[in-house]
């Protein structure tokens, strides 16, 4: 009798430990989905810079602004493409490091999950020498 309640309490356990690897594994992929986007982000910035320092200093620059472009200073463009860039890379750092967070959460939840099972297992064999 004894050993069915704790065999239920094991099940719950179990499951909700499960849940809890399912929903931390849900956020390690949208993490991934966000460090794409930004990745490309950064090439797409890293290339415009690089077309800017190909241009001469009085080059005509403009901005897309909703509809409508408008004329920009070069060295305003080159500075506002680099803080964009610096943001992106501080971004892509911070979301490396919640990532390498969930990922160590991530083994730390299966670990848990593999000593339940083995409690289970044990129990189970319990029960099959009665």
């Amino acid at each position: 009798m004894a050993s069915s309640a704790a065999m239920r309490d094991l099940q719950r356990e179990l499951e909700s430990k499960a849940n809890d690897l399912r929903k931390l594994q849900k956020d390690i992929a949208k993490n991934h989905e966000i460090r794409k986007k930004y990745t490309v982000q950064l090439g797409e910035n890293e290339l415009v810079l690089k077309e800017l320092d190909l241009l001469s200093e009085d080059a005509n620059v403009y901005k897309l602004i909703g509809p409508v472009l408008v004329k920009q200073d070069l060295a305003e463009a080159n500075a506002n493409v680099r803080k964009r860039i610096e943001y992106i890379s501080a971004e892509l750092k911070r979301l490396d490091a919640t990532l390498q967070d969930m990922e160590d959460k991530q083994n730390s939840k299966k670990e848990g999950i593999m000593k339940v099972q083995q409690k289970i297992q044990v129990l189970q064999a319990g029960k099959a020498k009665v």
